[in-house]
């Protein structure tokens, strides 16, 4: 055989060779989306860019596509033999009230337990003093969790509160996002490092093989302290939070100071997700006191991430939109909900409910903002309420039912904090508490958004703001 002969004999088998390795590869995404992925467009999606992307489809599928975390933790605290959480008894309203709070602790297998919001907190001109106050004089445990943590001048004073409360013998836990906190480098877990504190960053790593995760990301605002109180919300940490001191890109956020037996379930959240970034499980009276301060009313946390086999806040939003009899508000720095969410809200406005949703006027991610002005049309058309919020940029999180039910904490109304984020909320059956929060969510109503306004943007701005929302489970 001649030397050309021989080459194109074996680019023929290379090119077999390589035909087989696709087919192989697809057939793999094929078989793998096909039992694991529920959502149908999504398994579509994969199953079609392996196939029409040799290689370089299967490999975006194995890196984004595949959900390998493993909660270690659930595992080394132990759940029941129905796969939940032992739930504790806990106190059942009337009405829709007592319906939502049922179908909410079958979709958690958790119970209710007593609980009161102490304090109702405005951005870290608040916030920041009394968590700040809260660290200095704990006697037994620090246990805080965040997406963002900067080394600026508040950001600094944390480190040091944490390093005085180590330095006295408290026992202190600092959890960190791998990603939020700064990938490359975490100046602030150095610096806890550095000063003794036992810090952690959550799903971070530089291997190759393991920058996939980057997608999945901390996301909880969680401050206990003595496993007594429990600051929660959206607040990170960072002077863009300081209003009093005019930083160039003001962030305006609401935190919460709870209190009473359900701030055991806070704790837990912690526990589980530092037992799966460290191995160390947090136990004993330390974490756990055996007594709380009196709760006022029945409330319960949400723990929500992409381990578990139910999307479990997805399910509660959903049951608590069924559960509006004459009103629901929302305020929101992100409002990109999948169809569900959208058909849910349009179901409650023609029903009669009011509902009113409160977006920032101008956002932080450009992309998101311009998603959401292709988001909303649905539910304009059906009748739904939907606001602006002035400057600064409003980063608060509150959804409230009617006036009984209120909902609190880290996640947005989006794809990522409803499918790839850890999430924390909390969910109050509380009167007054709804009360005061339709009365927030209300001041922060400036200019209304018209389905005139959004039909009469340019046909090219109408182009960007849909190719935008095509990018919706990743913004």
């Amino acid at each position: 055989m001649d030397s050309a002969a021989l080459i194109t004999s074996l680019a023929d088998r290379g090119a077999l060779l390589l035909t087989a390795l696709h087919v192989g590869s697809a057939g793999l995404v094929t078989i793998h989306a096909l039992f694991r992925k529920r959502d149908v467009p999504a398994a579509i999606g994969w199953i079609g860019l392996a196939w029409l992307s040799p290689f370089f489809g299967a490999i975006l599928y194995f890196g984004f596509g595949i959900n390998r975390v493993k909660r270690r933790a659930r595992r080394l605290r132990g759940v029941d033999a129905g796969g939940g959480v032992a739930a504790r008894a806990g106190t059942m309203p009337e009405g829709p009230a007592g319906s939502l709070q049922m179908a909410v602790g079958r979709i958690t297998r958790s119970a209710t337990e007593p609980g009161a919001v102490a304090a109702v907190l405005d951005c870290g001109d608040e916030a920041y003093p009394r968590m700040l106050a809260a660290i200095d004089a704990a006697r037994s445990s620090v246990a805080l969790s965040t997406f963002i943590f900067r080394t600026d001048e508040p950001g600094l004073r944390f480190v040091e509160a944490l390093a005085r409360a180590h330095r006295r013998g408290v026992a202190v836990r600092v959890l960190i996002d791998g990603f939020g906190g700064g990938f490359l480098f975490s100046r602030a877990f150095h610096r806890l490092r550095g000063e003794g504190v036992p810090a952690a960053r959550y799903l971070h790593s530089l291997l190759p093989w393991k920058m996939p995760l980057l997608d999945l990301r901390l996301h909880k605002k969680i401050l206990v302290i003595d496993g007594e109180m429990a600051f929660l919300g959206g607040l990170n940490i960072g002077g863009e939070n300081l209003l009093a001191t005019r930083p160039r890109e003001p962030v305006r956020d609401i935190h919460f100071l709870i209190e009473g037996p359900v701030v055991r379930q806070v704790m837990e959240s912690f526990q589980d997700d530092w037992a799966f970034s460290t191995a160390e499980t947090l136990e004993g009276p330390l974490w756990f006191p055996a007594t709380h301060r009196k709760g006022t009313a029945p409330a319960r946390a949400i723990s929500s991430g992409p381990d578990q086999s139910v999307d479990q806040l997805m399910l509660a939003l959903l049951s608590a939109i069924n559960a509006a009899s004459s009103s629901l508000r929302i305020a929101t720095p992100y409002f990109l909900p999948d169809e569900q969410v959208i058909t849910a809200l349009q179901l409650a406005a023609l029903r009669g409910v009011e509902v009113h949703v409160v977006i920032p006027a101008r956002n932080n991610h450009r992309l998101v903002g311009w998603a959401m002005q292709a988001h909303i049309r649905p539910l304009l058309k059906v009748g739904c309420h939907v606001w602006r919020s002035p400057a600064p940029f409003d980063h608060s999180k509150l959804a409230t039912v009617d006036e009984a039910w209120s909902l609190i904490g880290s996640a947005n109304w989006d794809a990522r904090s409803l499918r790839l984020n850890f999430e924390i909320t909390m969910e109050f059956y509380d009167p007054e508490l709804a009360k005061r929060l339709n009365g927030i969510i209300d001041a922060k109503r400036s200019t209304a958004v018209t389905l005139d306004e959004i039909d009469s943007r340019w046909p090219i701005v109408k182009i960007r703001d849909a190719a935008a929302r095509l990018l919706m489970p990743y913004l």
